[in-house]
């Protein structure tokens, strides 16, 4: 199951994540999270320390390594140097599995131990002084989404991706790789624009969205969300503790966390999980052929010198019937 979690700057969409993260831990779910916002800080909401969540090595610099495992034998893609955010699989790629050790996982992804488990964590890397002027967050998530084409995963097994803020989520295809996206919504104007905003753009695209109301101090409060949002709210998040503590750097076992914030994060995780059975693989597969052939026409063929339509493999999609390749 892949899980997004987006919002604007503020509405603790970070905080959410790793709240989720530890939730599945705790009962033993497998989880894999990825840090993909531009400020870098679920792995410190995960309880590591400052330096070892900075010394975690960036997806976005290992581009090279990721797009020559994820190419194999393909066929259609010339070289790992022809090879976009947006390339879709075909016969003779690599796939990913989140059980399965690989030379991606291997070059990118840490354990994170937590009270009653671990989580693989992997992040994207921040922006650095190098990419001023000359680069956009979003060559850095474009290592997310190219993971994202290639993965096989199952119902028991959670990616969680903390998502760059705002609307930048839609600067490309990586939006539409989640079998559900909670969007964290404050309960002000600003914060259910962001879901309005987002619910337009992912009108056409089969998004399952589903609103998060967060630091919600009383009843007016969810008033306030309910009739701006309606259906879409799932559930809310009031005041914690617990979360307070975390943030100045206390550690508390996660079975302190109150019990109402813990009622809202299991509902989360049983309607993600209530989903499953809708997958539509056909739909996802051809999702990623639509968005890779806008950038191979906007962007890609020039930059590459490559007919990257030539890349899209007509009799193939993606599915759990897919098994990956050895390395």
């Amino acid at each position: 199951m892949k899980i997004a979690f987006v919002g604007k700057g503020g509405s603790g969409k970070t905080t959410l994540s790793s709240l989720f993260v530890r939730y599945l831990a705790a009962r033993r779910i497998p989880v894999t999270a990825v840090d993909a916002d531009i400020n870098q800080h679920l792995g410190v909401a995960l309880g590591l320390a400052d330096e070892e969540a900075a010394a975690l090595p960036p997806l976005g610099a290992r581009l090279p390594l990721i797009k020559d495992y994820l190419r194999g034998d393909n066929p259609r893609i010339q070289s790992a140097e022809t090879m976009i955010k947006t390339t879709p699989p075909g016969a003779g790629s690599r796939l990913l599995r989140l059980a399965e050790e690989n030379p991606v996982f291997a070059a990118c992804a840490r354990s994170v131990p937590l009270d009653d488990g671990a989580a693989r964590l992997l992040a994207t890397g921040p922006f650095t002084a190098d990419d001023l002027g000359v680069a956009c967050y979003h060559s850095k998530t474009g290592a997310v989404e190219l993971c994202l084409n290639h993965l096989v995963d199952g119902r028991d097994e959670y990616l969680v991706v903390d998502m760059t803020a705002g609307s930048d989520s839609f600067a490309s295809g990586l939006f539409t790789r989640f079998d559900m996206t909670f969007l964290v919504a404050e309960p002000t104007r600003k914060g259910v624009s962001v879901y309005r905003q987002y619910r337009e753009y992912a009108r056409d695209y089969g998004v399952a969205l589903r609103v998060i109301g967060n630091k919600v101090q009383g009843p007016d409060d969810l008033a306030f969300l309910r009739s701006e949002i309606g259906d879409d709210l799932l559930v809310t998040l009031a005041h914690s503790d617990w979360v307070r503590a975390l943030e100045r750097g206390v550690r508390r076992p996660f079975a302190e966390l109150e019990e109402a914030n813990e009622a809202a994060l299991d509902t989360m995780y049983r309607t993600a999980d209530a989903g499953y059975p809708d997958r539509d693989w056909e739909r996802y597969t051809q999702q990623m052929v639509h968005f890779h052939l806008k950038n191979a026409a906007s962007w890609g063929n020039d930059r590459t010198g490559a007919d990257l339509a030539a890349q899209v493999d007509p009799g193939f999609v993606l599915s759990e019937a897919n098994s990956p390749q050895p390395a």
